[in-house]
């Protein structure tokens, strides 16, 4: 809600925005917020619902979430980051994903056989 309290004009702004949640954060009082201001939103619904429009998309959203998540936490050491500070968090966390995509990138311009296989830097 916070970001729409902010700037109420973001949905007129980003026509067909849509956003995303998780079960956890459904509730009355977001689902009024988000109506009043004319943006839909989209999460799982409880097996007992009837299920809404759009709902077959979220399973894919979720999966590229998770597999982000699992990346960056996994391979690139991001719970273990050794920042002391907000500041060396944040460099950090943008020298492991510049380096990926550096790597995604050598690998797609020098057209590997496996393009999608980091292994190599993982270790």
């Amino acid at each position: 809600m916070a970001p729409l309290e902010h700037d109420p004009t973001v949905p007129h702004q980003r026509l067909g925005l849509l956003p995303l949640a998780d079960k956890g954060y459904r509730s009355a009082t977001l689902d009024n917020f988000l109506t009043e201001r004319g943006v839909p939103l989209l999460y799982p619904n409880y097996r007992i619902h009837i299920p809404r429009p759009g709902q077959h998309l979220l399973k894919p959203f979720r999966q590229l979430i998770e597999s982000v998540f699992h990346t960056l936490k996994g391979q690139l050491d991001l719970e273990r980051h050794g920042g002391g500070s907000i500041d060396g968090v944040t460099a950090r966390i943008a020298q492991h994903i510049l380096a990926m995509t550096a790597a995604i990138w050598h690998s797609r311009a020098t057209r590997q056989p496996v393009t999608r296989s980091l292994t190599a830097y993982d270790h």
